[in-house]
């Protein structure tokens, strides 16, 4: 079966024909057999203006008919060009009526006018297939609803299509987006880094010498590598021995900036980076080092920008912050081992040549990690092999893909107690400690309470956690649970308050009160709702969350919240989800949900 050209064109001009074989006992097995066929082709087009405009998320569209055959393609060429929706639609004119479309990533309406949408909508398409959701939130979801709105059908690669290939499928379109997936999720630029080393491990002979260790193709290779990056970092080492131009001399137009990172500023004055004829050179450097050479390379227009504290995971949330996507680093041992040490390294890629120097003070690729056993060693994920001449090239993540699917802890209990929220959809609000965005939404948030006593009275509590802790012991007729109860009552903080009754817990089991795990869920419940109740701007802030899964973060409490990889009960996030209901009207009544329900 023929499903696609080699050609690296905007679009098809013609029709290509893709017949399938199968049999109508496997046409379900067949259409997503084409199906993911068709999505790694957008993942594979969506690459295309690679190395020919800046790194920008990559979009690929493919049209194909019901009788099997490819329509139209197009993919992004570079920021602010026409979209890859558009660009398919064109190339497939009335071919479009009827036919599917297949989408790498959900299109993201950046520019207000929703032309991805509407150009699939005009054009008659009435199915469309999306490898992934847009990883920013602010765009996730939204074409999708669209789309959805206008009666198209959309099938979401992993929701709505599931299986092995599909799952291959939609791997290749986290691939394809890796760079804006990691921005999005770990608030750096996607990072790679890039060195060619011998047979025996070495960058460079004891003198230092290194020119050349790898072959020509190796180093084309390279160049297109820069050509995906919107800059290259190296250190003050590799500028003072190497003199690199650090250029892409791929045969693209894009070219990345140059950052040389130095604590020191021990630079030299003439250097090939400091030539910015081209493409721009950026210095970043500890605050106050060598002002005076500062002076001289602002004179040659050399951006020199100063950190506090000079480390590589400052400095990408710095470049991050500047909206680079995509950084690659040609660096020296030293300043990868630091980078690798701070998490900002994500995928390597290694060009291994033949070739054998020895020599005990040769430098190596990566410096001192401080790891002692092999136990330690960082194992790459998704590893390929290629030669590339005489080389071989050796790649892999260091960090996986992030995946987009959110991780609800509870999953079904949180839908049955919020019936808008839905799995793929929703956003995760997360809480934990009082000064998060959300802190407010705390137990130990300073919002007192008064609560009846039980004698037709009412009392003050400091915060929720005070209720709750002294409610352990309140009801048992024994002096010292009485005691508890009032230091708790009294305390200080809601940390203190929660030490002590947590203390007691542990050391006078016997003073817990025995209905205490039965009704602790209910417990917490009433001070919550006494909580929102009575401060009007934390039920407004509660309200505001509509339609979002709320997460109590504690990493390590997994009753009250929902773990590190949400494996916890969350019962506070899903009480704050209950009572925010029941104040939006869409429960009749508390007693409707039991605590069995959370």
């Amino acid at each position: 079966m023929v499903l696609f050209s080699g050609t690296k064109s905007y679009f098809y001009s013609s029709p290509i024909l893709c017949k399938s074989t199968a049999s109508n006992s496997n046409h379900s097995h067949a259409a997503h057999s084409l199906d993911a066929a068709y999505i790694k082709r957008a993942a594979q087009i969506a690459d295309n203006s690679a190395g020919f405009s800046s790194p920008h998320p990559n979009f690929g569209c493919v049209i194909a008919t019901h009788s099997g055959i490819v329509a139209g393609e197009g993919y992004l060429y570079a920021q602010g060009t026409k979209a890859a929706e558009v660009l398919a639609v064109e190339a497939a004119g009335g071919f479009s009526k009827g036919s599917t479309a297949y989408l790498n990533m959900e299109p993201g309406d950046c520019h207000g006018d929703q032309s991805a949408v509407s150009a699939l909508v005009q054009a008659g398409i009435t199915r469309v297939v999306v490898g992934i959701r847009h990883p920013l939130q602010h765009l996730h979801g939204n074409a999708i609803r669209s789309l959805r709105g206008q009666g198209l059908q959309v099938d979401v690669v992993g929701e709505d299509l599931k299986s092995k290939i599909m799952e291959e499928a939609r791997k290749s379109c986290l691939l394809v987006n890796a760079p804006l997936i990691h921005r999005a999720t770990s608030q750096v630029p996607f990072s790679v880094l890039k060195y060619a080393m011998t047979l025996d491990g070495k960058i460079a002979t004891t003198s230092g010498h290194a020119t050349w260790i790898s072959s020509k193709k190796s180093r084309n290779r390279v160049f297109e590598l820069r050509g995906r990056s919107d800059a290259i970092i190296v250190g003050g080492n590799t500028v003072r021995k190497d003199n690199p131009r650090l250029t892409a001399r791929h045969g693209g137009g894009h070219t990345p900036i140059r950052i040389v990172m130095t604590q020191t500023f021990n630079l030299p004055e003439e250097a090939n980076l400091w030539d910015i004829s081209d493409v721009s050179t950026i210095v970043v450097t500890q605050r106050g080092a060598r002002r005076s050479f500062q002076k001289l390379l602002a004179s040659k227009g050399v951006e020199v920008v100063e950190f506090d504290i000079l480390n590589p995971r400052e400095v990408m949330e710095y470049f991050h912050d500047r909206g680079y996507l995509s950084i690659l680093w040609e660096c020296g041992g030293t300043l990868a081992a630091s980078a690798i040490s701070s998490g900002v390294i994500h995928k390597v890629f290694a060009f291994v040549a033949p070739k054998i120097i020895g020599g005990k003070n040769a430098p190596s690729p990566v410096g001192e990690l401080g790891m002692v056993e092999m136990s330690q060693a960082l194992d790459l994920i998704d590893v390929c092999f290629e030669q590339v001449g005489p080389d071989m090239l050796i790649s892999g993540f260091l960090q996986p893909v992030p995946d987009l699917v959110p991780v609800i802890p509870s999953e079904d209990e949180t839908f049955a107690i919020d019936p808008s929220i839905t799995p793929y959809e929703s956003r995760i609000i997360f809480f934990y400690k009082t000064w998060d965005p959300y802190g407010a939404f705390s137990n130990f948030s300073p919002h007192p309470i008064q609560m009846p006593d039980g004698s037709g009275a009412y009392a003050t509590w400091s915060s929720v956690e005070h209720y709750y802790q002294a409610h352990k012991f309140v009801g048992v007729d024994e002096p010292v649970a009485k005691d508890c109860v009032e230091k708790i009552k009294f305390a200080k903080s809601p940390e203190e308050a929660a030490r002590m009754g947590r203390s007691m817990q542990k050391q006078r089991p016997d003073l817990v009160r025995s209905d205490w795990e039965g009704l602790k869920i209910d417990v917490m419940y009433r001070a919550l709702k006494c909580k929102f109740s009575i401060y009007p701007h934390l039920q407004s802030m509660l309200l505001s969350t509509a339609g979002s899964v709320l997460v109590e973060a504690s990493p390590h409490d997994l009753f009250w919240g929902g773990g590190r990889e949400g494996e916890g009960l969350n019962y506070l996030g899903r009480l704050l989800m209950l009572i925010r209901s029941e104040f939006l009207g869409e429960c009749s009544s508390p007693s409707e949900i039991t605590c069995e329900a959370l």
